[in-house]
């Protein structure tokens, strides 16, 4: 392989992995668990304040309750880190959080995210996840902002 042909390579394995993190947000707040298999391997194992689970059911049936805990989730992911080895990589990602209960009181959570990943037949596919809390408020009020009109209007 040219030092060309390996710099395209690690750049769309780049943006394939970047793409993975923000695919897992969307997996947790739209509850996408149909999706699963696109962005985990069958033996994932994850660790995090939920407690920890080893393959993709473990992982759904960990992730599924809180579903019905909140109204609503959004979560956002920013200073994704890659690292690659070849068919691995790790990545790190910080993650910031906002949890709508049903009783109009929201949180705001912010986590690390550390995924270990691996290149299957499929694309890459995360293998581990290691969620490192940092910070979560209490239940605040929800403050109900004003829509904005529609464009041209």
């Amino acid at each position: 392989m040219t030092g060309t042909d390996a710099l395209i390579r690690a750049l769309a394995d780049r943006a394939e992995l970047t793409d993975l993190v923000a695919r897992h947000s969307l997996w947790i707040d739209e509850h996408r668990f149909d999706e699963t298999g696109r962005l985990f391997t069958a033996d994932v194992v994850v660790s995090s304040p939920r407690g920890e689970a080893r393959g993709i059911e473990a992982l759904v049936g960990l992730v599924r309750p809180d579903r019905h805990r909140y109204a609503r989730t959004l979560h956002n992911k920013s200073n994704v880190v890659i690292e690659l080895d070849g068919d691995t990589a790790t990545v790190r990602a910080h993650d910031l959080a906002v949890f709508v209960s049903a009783d109009d009181t929201e949180a705001v959570g912010a986590g690390i995210h550390h995924y270990g990943a691996r290149r299957t037949p499929d694309g890459w596919r995360f293998d581990r996840l290691e969620i490192t809390p940092i910070a979560l408020t209490a239940p605040l009020p929800t403050q109900r902002l004003p829509r904005a009109a529609p464009a041209g209007v």
